[in-house]
């Protein structure tokens, strides 16, 4: 355990995020180099896990040092996903999954979640970690009757995504799209408002948006030393982002009660007062 009460992953030191995955610009992969933490190993460091290694649990707890109640963070950004699919699944009535950045299989990925309320539901991650991509290959197995695919793709190639995942769903039908902890780690410059305009204009109206995001307006200080720290030490550079830039993401959406809340606050089972740097909200694509 580290000083800080997180258990201590697996013994893979390699040779030498917040939240879950979001790859290098362009169609390239980056190279795979385990000395250079990666966010999807460091949210599952966070988080308990095992897949990760010695320079991501090094970013892990510069985070952590930095902001002391980031595993908690870590933890209610991940049962805010669990909320957000049981929403769609079983109030909304949504069938069809679209999570990118999916980040490392861990209990309760959204498939789990929604084929346990609707067994038929179909789900389709997207996300390029070597690391993510073998752990889903062999754990993210559907139920007999929906189904579940995994794309090895770039966040911000959405034409490849999109016409990868019309092999499982049908873009004739309400699609629920997730960006769980990603868009943070797509700068302005690549247009992260862009991705979620395409991707959206791609799913028919009665579709749904479901972002977290960490947030540029909620204890800043604290926010921006954590990242600073965690850009030292990571691939990838992160952005975090105001509530009304947040907001922008859901422009042409009608957002679900409560609105765009602090994560733990988006209908919780139990009402929690900790202050958690990170916005959430679902919106719905209206029909005309």
């Amino acid at each position: 355990m580290t000083s800080e009460g997180v258990p201590r992953s697996g013994e893979r030191d390699g040779d030498a995020g917040w939240g879950d995955d979001a790859p290098a610009p362009g169609d390239s992969h980056p190279a795979f180099d385990t000395s250079i933490a990666h966010q999807a190993r460091i949210y599952d460091y966070l988080l308990g896990g095992k897949d990760n290694f010695a320079a991501d649990r090094k970013a892990g707890d510069a985070m952590i040092a930095a902001y002391p109640t980031m595993v908690g963070l870590a933890r209610a950004n991940r049962v805010f996903l669990g909320r957000a699919v049981r929403y769609l699944t079983a109030d909304a009535g949504i069938r069809q999954f679209l999570d990118i950045g999916t980040g490392i299989p861990t209990a309760g990925n959204t498939h789990q979640v929604a084929q346990e309320i609707a067994p038929e539901t179909r789900v389709v991650y997207v996300d390029y970690d070597p690391v993510v991509l073998s752990q889903a290959r062999a754990l993210l197995t559907s139920s007999e009757q929906g189904a579940t695919d995994y794309i090895d793709a770039d966040a911000r190639n959405t034409e490849a995504i999109l016409e990868k995942a019309a092999r499982t769903l049908d873009f004739s039908q309400p699609v629920a799209v997730m960006l769980v902890m990603i868009l943070h780690a797509i700068g302005d410059s690549d247009d992260p408002y862009g991705i979620a305009t395409r991707v959206m204009a791609a799913v028919p109206a009665g579709s749904y948006l479901t972002i977290s995001h960490p947030a540029a307006d909620i204890e800043p200080e604290k926010v921006a030393n954590v990242t600073g720290s965690l850009n030292e030490l990571s691939y990838q550079k992160y952005t975090t982002r105001t509530h009304s830039q947040v907001m922008r993401f859901f422009d042409g959406l009608d957002l679900v009660d409560p609105g765009l809340v602090q994560v733990q606050q988006w209908r919780p089972g139990i009402e929690r007062n900790q202050t958690a740097a990170v916005w959430a909200g679902v919106g719905h694509k209206p029909r005309d």
